[in-house]
């Protein structure tokens, strides 16, 4: 896999959570620890694409 595509699958991932947060927190029955999880997901993605495109 090159860097390239490896950033772009890890964006869609990101694209993903992102979706998957907004849509648990629009939620009635919202876990407060599941959001905080899916976020530090969010941000290790974030930060490994940041890591690959310096």
């Amino acid at each position: 896999m090159t860097v390239s595509s490896h950033v772009l699958t890890l964006r869609k991932k990101h694209q993903e959570l992102s979706e998957e947060i907004e849509e648990a927190q629009r939620g009635l029955a919202t876990d407060d620890l599941h959001v905080t999880e899916m976020k530090k997901r969010k941000l290790k993605i974030k930060e490994e694409i940041s890591r690959l495109q310096a």
